[in-house]
């Protein structure tokens, strides 16, 4: 699966014209993709435990993986069938709901700042800044004037990031709102699943144009080259969690993380194991022999 087949194209976004339930380039269905997803797992490890191995050293770098969509898209779902191939050690995970009186006092980036992964770190945004361009717009949370500001604010943040080490993969979970329905009714119809449903969710779906187009404009704004967008179809779940699981195993292996090498002499220390007094040795139980 090539990642640029999903990389957003600069320029104006029709999100109409881009299909949900597409696979581009697997075509071998949901039984293959679930396979072709566990067969990330070795590799994905590895690239990880490397990536978190190099925080012992100097080394800043890290990944942090932006996930976006309408609600039922399937962030939920990648966080545990694509992150949970790698070890949870590695992870942070920050899902951001609406901004606390604290968070509301500073600038939009200040509480995501606080969250974005330290060196060696994996770190994963179930939603993201994003929601301050796209509910901030459909929901008039903020003048249109600081909307307009936040586009640029957001370019420069990501930029900064990756000067500093920080590698942004962002994936817009796309899907249709008929896909939509079906998984709200779904919640519906299973009392396992009625506390993910709210009423307000049927309400939200009288602003999917407005959401549609708050997205055209986010994604047109802030797909950079250092920073680009991928649009990721949505509505068959085993090809969402591949698709992002092939782009994470892309940065990753751009990254092309290494293990850090030993500061000790390797040799010296293998042979002091080698040669150590035993440090447990099992007790004499009768030391002053057995009694007549």
């Amino acid at each position: 699966m090539s990642a640029s087949l999903l990389r957003l194209p600069t320029g104006p976004v029709d999100l109409r014209g881009l299909p949900t339930d597409a696979t581009p380039d697997f075509a071998h269905g949901k039984t293959a993709g679930k396979v072709a997803l566990a067969e990330l797992g070795p590799r994905l490890g590895e690239l990880q435990e490397r990536l978190f191995s190099e925080h012992t050293t100097e080394h800043p770098r890290s990944v942090l993986l932006v996930l976006q969509g309408m609600d039922t898209s399937g962030k939920g779902g990648v966080l545990r069938h694509t992150l949970g191939l790698v070890d949870p050690q590695g992870l942070r995970i920050t899902s951001f709901k609406a901004p606390t009186a604290e968070e509301r006092e500073h600038d939009f980036l200040w509480r995501i700042r606080r969250a974005l992964p330290g060196p060696g770190l994996i770190g994963v945004f179930d939603r993201s800044h994003y929601e301050d361009v796209l509910a901030a717009r459909v929901r008039g949370l903020a003048p249109l004037e600081e909307i307009e500001r936040r586009y640029a604010a957001i370019n420069d943040f990501e930029a900064e990031l990756l000067a500093g080490g920080t590698t942004v993969v962002k994936c817009m979970l796309h899907i249709s709102a008929d896909t939509q329905r079906e998984r709200l009714l779904e919640r519906l119809d299973r009392p396992d699943k009625h506390w993910k449903f709210t009423p307000g969710d049927i309400d939200d779906r009288q602003l999917w144009p407005a959401y549609r187009a708050a997205y055209e404009t986010a994604l047109e704004r802030t797909n950079t080259e250092v920073a680009p967008w991928h649009v990721v179809p949505s509505d068959r779940k085993w090809y969402r969690n591949l698709a992002v699981g092939r782009l994470l195993l892309d940065a990753l292996e751009g990254l092309a993380p290494t293990w850090p090498p030993a500061r000790y002499d390797v040799a010296e220390q293998r042979r002091r194991l080698l040669h150590e007094a035993d440090p447990d040795p099992d007790p004499d139980p009768d030391p002053e022999g057995s009694a007549a």
